[in-house]
Formats: structure tokens, sequence, C-alpha cells
């Protein structure tokens, strides 16, 4: 089904149910691993997950199909756990930056959270970088995320996304060689 027929299934009341359980079936894991990647505990990715779909369902109307309709709610996901991450660092009076490195130490507690020493020493290098670089690294790195869909998700050019995706990089491999 081509995508402008699917969104005209999503806005008919005769229709939106089932299409929008199909929405859901299509892009919940995706969008919840995005999600997931960003405020990296799985019970608060649970929870933007479901305030992403409340809002892609009430905006769905304002979809003009300038960006693929997978873009559109990868820029949802990635603003409501944007957003999460900045409310949840103001109500305990600290930085996001400062909320992002709380997080990771808080891993280990997390039971849905399985990786090692390696992998918690990568999520401190990533919390340290500027918050578009970690979001390029993470959808590039884990969702592997092609260059030209990310640029339609943020909002900002492939070089730009290239350039911070670089400077991400090297400063990652800075922080686990040097710690």
């Amino acid at each position: 089904m081509e995508e402008l027929e699917f969104i005209a299934t999503l806005l008919d009341p005769k229709t939106q149910n089932v299409a929008f359980q199909k929405l859901l079936s299509e892009y919940q894991r995706p969008l919840y691993s995005h999600i997931r990647n960003i405020v990296l505990n799985h019970d608060d990715a649970d929870d933007v997950l479901q305030n992403t779909f409340v809002k892609v369902f009430q905006h769905l109307k304002n979809f003009k199909g300038e960006s693929k309709l997978f873009s559109w709610m990868y820029r949802i996901a990635t603003n409501e756990a944007i957003t999460f991450i900045n409310k949840k660092a103001k109500r305990n009076g600290i930085t996001s930056e400062a909320m992002q490195t709380r997080i990771v130490e808080n891993l280990k507690a997390d039971d849905y959270f399985d990786g090692n020493e390696i992998q918690i020493k990568l999520q401190k290098a990533i919390a340290l970088l500027p918050q578009k670089q970690q979001l390029v690294f993470k959808m590039r790195y884990y969702e592997e995320i092609k260059y030209e869909d990310m640029s339609e998700i943020l909002g900002t050019s492939v070089g730009a996304l290239k350039a911070s995706y670089h400077h991400a990089v090297k400063k990652i491999e800075n922080y686990m060689t040097s710690n």
C-alpha cells in the first residue's frame, strides 16, 4: 500500500483502528529501540514510546507528506525522548548532560540491560558527547540509519551529520583508550 493511501486509512474513522494497529505493529519495535538508545532505561523508554504514539495519533492530520512517515515518527520520538530527559534533569536540578551520566551509572540496576563493562564504558563515553553528536552516533552506530534518513529526522544536512558522527567517534575512541 502506498504511504499516502495508508495515511488516508489512518485518518478515516472507519478504518483508523485497524490501520493504527498496523502502524503499531510495524513501528513499535524500531521506535522503542530508538527511544531506548536515547533514554537508556526500559521503563522510561516504554513511557516515551507511549507518548510518541499518542502524539502521532493526535497530529497525523497535520502530516503533510513532505518527508516519509517513518522520518516524521522518528522525529517525534526523538523530540519526546529529549524532552523526557530534559524534564527529568530539571526535576532533579541538574543539566541534561549530568542526567545522562546519572542514567548511565544506573544501567547496571536495569534488569533489561544485559551489557558488560565495556558497553557501560561506551555508554559513559557517549554521555559525555554534546546532545547532537550523541543522537547522530546512536542512530548511525546502533540503528544503522542512513545519513539521508537521519537528515530528514533531525533536519540537518548530510554533510553536517557525517561531521558530527566523525567527531563523536574520535571523542569516544579517545575516552575508551584513556579511561
